[in-house]
C-alpha cells in the first residue's frame, strides 16, 4: 500500500473545495474499519462552514490549521449501545487511520488533531459542532488539497523489532 509510505501530516491546504464524491469515499473507508465485536461506535460530522472551522481551530493548542482547511471531519464516539465499550477508542483510531489512508490515496492531505481524552478540548469541540451528550468528540481531521507535500521519512527501526522464536 503506497499510501502508507507516502502519507504525511498536512497542515496547509489549497483554497478549493473537496468534491462530495471524494468525501463519501473517505467516509466509506472509515466505516470499513474493523471494530470490536463489530460495534462501530463512530459518528462523522463533515464541517465546511468557515465559522465552525474557525471555532474548531481554537479547540486545542494544535488545531490552528483547521481554520484554513476547506473542510474537516469531526469524529465522535457513541457512549450507548456498545458491546465492548473498553475498545471504543481503539475502534475510533482505526477508523481515523483508514480515513487518513484514503485521503492520501485520493491525492488529498490531512492531519489528525487529537481531542479525546482531554475534557476541556472535548467540551470545546462538543460546543462547536453541537454534539448531543450521547457522543464524545474523539478527533478533528482537517483535510483538503495540500498546498505543499513533504517527503515522508523512513521510520523503520530494526532495534524496535523483537523476534520470539521457537
Amino acid at each position: 500500500m503506497e499510501a502508507i509510505f507516502t502519507r504525511s501530516s498536512v497542515r496547509k491546504f489549497e483554497e478549493c473545495p473537496v468534491e462530495p464524491e471524494k468525501i463519501e469515499k473517505i467516509l466509506r473507508a472509515a466505516m470499513a474499519a474493523p471494530s470490536a465485536k463489530n460495534q462501530q461506535p463512530w459518528e462523522f460530522f463533515v464541517v465546511t462552514a468557515k465559522n465552525t472551522l474557525l471555532t474548531l481551530s481554537q479547540a486545542t493548542p494544535y488545531a490552528m490549521c483547521v481554520k484554513n482547511a476547506p473542510a474537516a471531519f469531526v469524529l465522535a464516539a457513541r457512549r450507548e449501545g456498545l458491546i465492548a465499550p473498553e475498545f471504543r477508542d481503539i475502534d475510533m483510531a482505526i477508523a481515523t487511520e483508514n480515513m487518513m489512508l484514503e485521503i492520501e490515496a485520493l491525492g488529498l492531505g490531512a492531519v489528525m488533531i487529537g481531542v479525546a481524552p482531554i475534557p476541556e478540548n472535548m467540551d470545546k469541540v462538543r460546543a462547536a459542532v453541537v454534539l448531543p451528550e450521547t457522543l464524545d468528540p474523539f478527533t478533528i481531521l482537517p483535510f483538503g488539497y495540500p498546498a505543499k507535500r513533504r517527503i515522508p521519512e523512513d521510520r523503520y527501526d530494526p532495534a524496535r523489532v523483537h523476534w520470539i522464536k521457537a
